[in-house]
């Protein structure tokens, strides 16, 4: 592509254009940005809303958890009540069969509850997972199809495939694992100290001495840890970048013997996110043994205290007495008090990590959809163009194009010839409104195309590439991409039209054989065919042509060239052309250089004239050199 811009497979009807600083660089161009500060809470604000989108599941989960954690909380007061049925005295141990037996069949009771509950609770958090995931999913996906071209061009692919697929499959682990754990953590710290408060207030406040440092260690702990985990999933999402990179252009790497340069520089990065991910890692698994430590802390003293105010009964006023039971309750539930603390410590790294992915994810969304303030509706395009005072960069202060006019007839074929970086294909991205001008107009059959809708003037447009864009799927799919409402038999005469149906009905399938990723199993001219099946399908007003046959051998060269000289009657074209030869019958022929018209005329004119066009012809046809 011109302009310094890399031909890349963009869908159908889209054009790469200029990468900026943060665009694909090569199989090794990829370099780590800096670290940016990111709002934690505006993210988990967000992603609440994502969760709490599925309401009626959200509210059942929670009563049934909540039935599970008062079935749990029973477990210690029930086992209370029955030691407290064990007496000593000088006689002898007495116990109270009847109301023992009673206390433990209510505590079997209460525990297969909770089992039975514990097995609905996975399951409703499964399917709340799924449809928060699936609905941020299809978010994400309708966003990115809304995504303006210079999104995709200053931003690696990989690293947004990687949005789509890493960030939110870790989105969905913490809430398939880690929300039914924050919900239940909850519910028990809120249950478990009522119960300590209920078996007396002064052992609550033992309890309590923990929490203080508690939130200290966790405040400061995520602090620090976090930024490891942002980074590494920053690192994860380059990192598959460079292997699209890689994978697409392994031929390149193969051919300029860059293989071994290609792995050292993946080594490098994978060392880097090695070693990041070991941070992350160390630092995450800190938090588990602390609150481990912090939790047995609370055990010791609870266990001390409350085995001094057994012996010395009254010691502290108001505070009614404690058996047995009562202290083995209340060490139960200092373990229920701080288990959820902990649990909440082990899931830190999960949430940190889907956190992150959220981050990355909500930036995609938070950026600013195409522009399309088109409302004039246009009945019939005949296919008048008129470029008027074109101003326009791809980077501030590095013009392209500089005051440039064009004025094309319905009808009418006019090649664009220059050397690299002229301005040829800008000028395609233009008119499809890929980019948004700097300044000046550009109107078709009189109308601003500001004014018309985006659908509206892209559906009016067919272009076929150098480099075709095919998918995975049939060739009558792929055809049929040009105008999906259409038949079989218009599918067909498409096919016949643009002298493709040769090759395709030689083939096992048919129309119904499969194609491999971008058409591989094709050659580049059956391709080539395809596409132009595709634009004949579409039926547009206004034809693109960037080099289409510059990669094929001159045979077929000569079956494309027959396709496209059928295609183009009675359509304004536009040919993007590199090899002179294929535009001797244009119209007009005209000249970029510099961003600007240099000249232009027909072939025989321009040969006449001696000009620029003269020596492009001559550097391709001669050799001679300028």
């Amino acid at each position: 592509m011109n302009n310094g811009q890399p031909r890349g497979q963009m869908p159908p009807m889209r054009m790469a254009g200029r990468p900026g600083p943060g665009g694909p660089g090569g199989p090794m161009g990829a370099r780590l940005n800096k670290e940016k500060p990111k709002n934690t809470k505006k993210t988990l604000k967000r992603l609440l809303k994502y969760i709490g989108g599925s309401k009626l599941l959200l509210i059942c989960l929670v009563a049934i958890m909540l039935i599970v954690t008062v079935s749990d909380l029973a477990g210690p007061f029930l086992q209370g009540k029955a030691i407290n049925t064990i007496s000593i005295t000088e006689s002898g141990i007495h116990v109270d069969m009847a109301a023992m037996t009673g206390y433990l069949a209510f505590m079997g009771g209460m525990f297969a509850v909770s089992a039975l509950m514990a097995f609905f609770q996975g399951i409703l958090a499964a399917k709340l997972s799924q449809r928060t995931v699936y609905t941020l999913r299809n978010d994400l996906f309708r966003k990115i199809s809304k995504l303006p071209i210079k999104y995709t061009d200053t931003h690696k692919h990989g690293d947004i495939m990687s949005r789509m697929t890493n960030d939110v499959e870790n989105v969905s682990n913490a809430i398939s694992q880690s929300i039914t754990s924050l919900i239940s953590s909850i519910l028990t710290l809120v249950g478990a100290f009522s119960m300590m408060i209920y078996y007396g207030w002064i052992m609550a406040l033992i309890a309590c001495v923990t929490i203080p440092m508690t939130i200290a260690l966790t405040a400061n702990l995520g602090k620090f840890m976090r930024k490891f985990f942002i980074r590494r999933q920053k690192l994860l999402g380059q990192i598959n970048g460079q292997v699209e990179e890689m994978v697409t252009s392994y031929k390149t790497v193969v051919a300029y013997g860059k293989e071994t340069d290609s792995v050292e520089e993946f080594s490098k990065m994978s060392e880097e996110l090695r070693k990041c991910s070991i941070s992350a890692r160390v630092w995450g698994s800190i938090m588990g043994p602390c609150m481990n430590f912090l939790g047995n802390l609370q055990y010791v003293l609870i266990a001390a205290f409350g085995g001094f105010f057994l012996l010395n009964p009254g010691i502290i006023p108001f505070m009614k007495p404690l058996l047995l039971g009562d202290i083995q309750a209340m060490l139960q539930y200092s373990k229920k008090f701080t288990r959820p603390i902990n649990e909440i410590a082990n899931q830190y790294t999960t949430i940190l990590t889907a956190l992150a992915g959220a981050e990355r994810i909500f930036e995609i969304m938070d950026s600013a959809d195409e522009v399309d303030d088109g409302q004039t509706v246009v009945e019939d395009i005949k296919g008048d163009i008129e470029f008027k005072d074109i101003f326009f960069s791809y980077e501030p202060g590095e013009p392209v194009l500089r005051d440039f006019d064009l004025s094309v007839k319905a009808g009418q074929k006019v090649a664009i010839v220059g050397a690299t970086g002229s301005g040829k294909t800008t000028i395609v991205n233009l008119l499809t409104r890929f980019y948004e001008l700097d300044s000046g107009k550009i109107t078709v059959d009189g109308v601003d195309i500001t004014e018309i809708p985006k659908e509206t003037l892209r559906r009016s447009i067919a272009i076929v590439l150098q480099d075709t864009v095919l998918f995975s799927d049939t060739i009558r799919t792929n055809i049929k991409y040009g105008r999906l409402e259409a038949d079989d038999e218009e599918m067909k005469f498409a096919a016949r039209f643009s002298k493709a149906d040769g090759f395709i009905e030689r083939l096992p399938e048919g129309y119904d054989s499969l194609l491999a990723e971008s058409g591989s199993n094709l050659s580049q001219g059956q391709r080539q065919l395809l596409s132009i099946s595709r634009a004949v399908l579409a039926d547009p007003k206004i034809l693109i042509l960037d080099e289409a046959t510059s990669s094929v051998d001159t045979r077929t060269e000569m079956k494309i060239q027959q396709a496209m000289v059928a295609l183009m009657e009675n359509r304004t074209s536009l040919i993007i052309a590199h090899r002179l030869s294929t535009i001797r019958d244009a119209d007009v022929i005209v000249v970029l250089k510099a961003g600007n018209i240099a000249e232009s005329g027909n072939h025989e004119e321009l040969l006449a004239h001696g000009g620029e066009y003269y020596k492009l012809y001559q550097n391709q046809f001669a050799g001679i050199s300028t």
